[in-house]
């Protein structure tokens, strides 16, 4: 097992400066390659508190805020405009970054786009929905209308 701290947010592990515990393997071939966490020690403690205040500042401070949000999200459709062929096909997909642009051009809202999780590729025109995890307990459902560019 190889003790690490995570540098970034990784679904069913934990957030940015947690200290976890994993298979050698899973630490040495894709965390640490990745840039998701960084090997522990003894002197790591001091950058899992500069992590862990850095993620405070990113994140939205209070449930009520967080809520807030989720309820604005929920209420929209985030329209994106990319590039596409013909019969709708995208070049390439949408990515997080993609979807947390068009929430802020929407005026909705700053979000991060590391907190954004897309179930499965979009690469076709149409309605699709993105999750988007606000607060520690707090998740909303975008829905996303991906057009043609023109």
């Amino acid at each position: 097992m190889a003790k690490l701290i995570l540098t970034n947010e990784v679904a069913g592990l934990g957030s940015a400066g947690d200290v976890i515990e994993v298979k050698n393997g899973y630490a040495r071939n894709y965390l640490i390659p990745q840039g998701f966490a960084v090997a522990w020690t003894r002197g790591g403690e001091k950058q899992v508190e500069q992590i862990r205040s850095a993620r405070q500042a990113r994140a939205i401070h209070d449930r009520e805020e967080a809520v807030a949000l989720k309820d604005k999200l929920q209420a929209a459709k985030v329209r994106l405009a990319v590039k596409a062929g013909a019969e709708g096909r995208l070049f390439g997909s949408v990515k997080t970054g993609d979807v947390a642009d068009a929430v802020e051009a929407a005026g909705i809202g700053a979000i991060d786009k590391r907190k954004v999780h897309i179930t499965s590729p979009i690469k076709s025109v149409g309605e699709h929905e993105a999750t988007v995890r606000l607060h520690e307990d707090v998740t909303a459902v975008i829905t996303l209308q991906v057009v043609a560019a023109k």
